[in-house]
């Protein structure tokens, strides 16, 4: 099986038992430095890290119609409690509302 990184790392390692070259990902560091450093370069005066990017993605795939499984799957959290949290963000940020709130 082939392992492919969405960011691979310019840095190949030789190994020794079969003599193939491959390479890892980046660090995360890496990743994280080059967010901060576009940030700033965009002239933005908030801060910003890789991990706001998770919390965005999922904002977004709840607030299109996705269902709270189908976000589980794909932030690859073991828990569904983990992945409630963004139903707190979607009725605080995003106005969602209940049907039976225009009853109520």
């Amino acid at each position: 099986m082939v392992k492919q990184y969405l960011f691979p790392s310019k840095i190949f390692v030789l190994d020794k038992h079969s003599k193939m070259k491959y390479r890892f990902h980046l660090h995360e560091s890496v990743i994280q430095k080059k967010v901060k450093e576009s940030i700033r370069k965009c002239g933005i005066d908030k801060q910003g890290t890789p991990h706001a990017f998770r919390h965005s993605f999922a904002t977004h795939i709840l607030d299109s119609g996705y269902d709270i499984r189908t976000l589980q799957d794909l932030m690859g959290h073991k828990s569904i409690k983990t992945t409630m949290i963004y139903t707190h963000i979607l009725k605080s940020v995003l106005g969602v509302r209940s049907p039976l709130d225009s009853i109520l």
